[in-house]
């Protein structure tokens, strides 16, 4: 607030008014309190950026690594990583000595192109991402609230026809290529995803496709 200190004129000529002499000094201590305020309702009121993450299904730790079939998974799909390689099998793993009705796994490959990757996981994942597109169609058309469409996408992915996803990588795997295998699992709208070791029957399979 402003203040005005009056100074009383010389009193020499009691005849003669001489005008005033004023002074302004401006106390800040308001604008210190405003201040603060200021910064305590943005600080109360401002929402603070969150680190997008991802839940993943980690399996229990083993000692040593047991060279058995995998367990049954049903409309799954294991990625088998190694440097600048991707591989992948649907369904169970049988390896040579324990084969299936089909023969033992054969790896295919694949890369990380829209034609390669992408592809692959959506076409197998179609259940959901028909379904999706049902479901956006409708958000769209205001025939159903956004947190319905959250909520049901979420129960649709944990049905037993969308697609699980394992992932498995050997020592030779690049962090970056791990991390563009999980988004592109996230772009196809996969909710089941789990990195587990490799088996030692899956390692040899891969070191031979390596080969080739």
């Amino acid at each position: 607030m402003a203040e005005i200190a009056d100074s009383g004129g010389g009193g020499h000529d009691k005849g003669k008014k001489r005008a005033k002499k004023s002074s302004t000094r401006v106390d800040m201590t308001p604008m210190v309190d405003l201040a603060f305020l200021l910064l305590t309702f943005f600080v109360l009121t401002s929402t603070f950026s969150k680190p997008k993450v991802m839940s993943l299904a980690y399996p229990a730790k083993m000692d040593k690594p047991v060279d058995v079939n995998a367990p049954k998974l049903n409309n799954g799909i294991t990625f088998l990583l190694s440097k600048d390689k991707i591989f992948y099998y649907t369904g169970e793993f049988y390896s040579a000595d324990r084969p299936g009705k089909d023969g033992p796994t054969k790896l295919t490959e694949t890369n990380f192109s829209a034609s390669g990757l992408r592809k692959v996981l959506a076409d197998l994942n179609s259940y959901v991402l028909l379904r999706k597109e049902g479901m956006v169609k409708k958000v769209k058309a205001k025939q159903m609230a956004d947190t319905t469409y959250t909520r049901e996408l979420e129960q649709l992915k944990g049905k037993p026809e969308a697609l699980k996803v394992l992932v498995k990588t050997d020592d030779k795997a690049l962090c970056k290529n791990f991390i563009d295998l999980i988004d592109e699992v996230k772009i196809a709208e996969i909710g089941v995803i789990a990195p587990v070791p490799m088996l030692p029957a899956e390692l040899k399979l891969l070191e031979t496709q390596l080969k080739k």
